[in-house]
């Protein structure tokens, strides 16, 4: 089994002060993706050192935002940054990785493609939520391509958005809000439907409400796991075939999360 793990860190040096590595120790992914990791090469590097990790960044251009990187312990034969938009914003959201694996139990060796996107949040009546959904273009333009190639890959990271009511506690409440749009959720349709990638933290995690993946820091929202579901494995079909578990590991107590997301580890049978 190959563990693939993503997770929203909220910045690497904070969730390392709460406890990511003793989580490290007991999941034990073959490979780790990472969000908002907030940080340089040089601190990525300095928080997996102990662990044996090939390793992808691309820092975001304004320091302290955003930060997508790829953690593996199957060796890299290619790496890509970002997607070329040439927009200063953009920059930090989206690394992708090309993994080899051995040939074994009877098995050819193959090529995994594994990426780590980022899609920010964003507010309605202002440009961001603009500069969303033009990202969301380019992301679509390259899933379309990477399918189009036939290869096994998944696209996994913190999407920014619930795609269906089942995916977010309080839906009546953020109707006409950043992340639970019409015009965000068709996106998700599209991929799932017109590309033919599968969701699998829907497809292997049942028919819901939830898992819920994120809960705000304030108020009651994690004890009372009013989430949502926004970070996502999302695989070709190819792929999906070989995926077995999809688990949400989410902390015991409020006061045990590194994160206010919960890592979403999926087990593929290659």
């Amino acid at each position: 089994m190959l563990t693939v793990a993503s997770v929203n860190v909220n910045g690497i040096r904070a969730a390392f002060r709460r406890g990511m590595q003793e989580w490290l120790d007991v999941r034990k992914p073959d490979v780790l993706l990472l969000q908002e990791v907030r940080g340089s090469d040089e601190i990525l590097a300095d928080h997996l050192s102990s662990g044996g990790w090939d390793l992808a960044h691309e820092a975001a251009e304004a320091k302290g935002r955003a930060g997508v990187a790829i953690a593996s312990r199957v060796p890299m034969s290619a790496v890509r940054i970002g997607l070329g938009t040439g927009v200063t914003g953009d920059s930090g959201r989206w690394v992708e990785a090309d993994l080899e694996l051995p040939a074994e139990d009877g098995r050819p060796a193959r090529s995994l493609t594994v990426v780590s996107a980022y899609i920010h949040s964003a507010t309605v009546g202002t440009p961001s939520i603009d500069e969303k959904y033009a990202f969301l273009e380019r992301v679509t333009a390259r899933m379309r391509e990477l399918q189009a190639d036939g290869r096994l890959a998944v696209v996994a990271g913190d999407v920014n958005i619930a795609h269906r009511e089942v995916d977010i506690k309080n839906w009546k409440g953020n109707r006409g809000k950043a992340g639970f749009l019409p015009e965000e959720r068709a996106y998700l349709d599209r991929w799932f439907g017109e590309l033919g990638w599968r969701d699998l933290g829907r497809d292997l995690g049942g028919p819901g409400p939830g898992p819920y993946t994120w809960w705000s820091w304030r108020g009651k929202a994690f004890d009372n796991d009013a989430g949502w579901r926004i970070d996502y494995q999302i695989a070709t079909p190819a792929l999906a075939e070989l995926a077995r578990t999809a688990t949400v590991d989410r902390a015991a107590t409020y006061d045990t999360r590194f994160s206010d997301h919960a890592p979403l580890v999926v087990e593929y049978d290659l």
